[in-house]
């Protein structure tokens, strides 16, 4: 399922709270954009159409909860990069940051305690 980037902000209020009414995910969405209720309500009614959110009745109005996990969100938008940009590999990625902005010393630390992990696990 693709998920555009402005319909990603939308399941990121709604993985942090739910269910939300469409005026809750407008106040929730005003901290960070200058989107107005015709525009939330169009990526709801979008996300709705792609099964990612579900809406239940409460009396006037719509109550909004995710379907899609974001755990489910972020693999398949990781393996997609992954697969357009990189072959489906994961270390022409890493190469590719640690030449186009240097890796910090943590972030080293945590790829070689990833890397443990997955060797100890093989």
């Amino acid at each position: 399922m693709a998920i555009s980037d402005a319909e990603s902000q939308v399941m990121e209020v709604l993985w942090e709270r739910h269910p939300l009414s469409a005026d809750d995910v407008v106040a929730a969405l005003a901290k960070t954009t200058d989107w107005q209720e015709p525009t939330v309500k169009t990526l709801l009614n979008r996300l709705l159409k792609k099964q990612a959110i579900s809406a239940e009745r409460d009396g006037r109005r719509y109550l909004y909860r995710p379907l899609l996990t974001r755990a489910d969100y972020v693999h398949e938008a990781s393996r997609g990069l992954l697969d357009r940009l990189f072959d489906g590999r994961v270390a022409p990625l890493v190469a590719h940051f640690s030449r186009a902005r240097k890796l910090s010393k943590k972030d080293i630390a945590e790829l070689k305690r990833l890397i443990e992990e997955i060797e100890h696990d093989r």
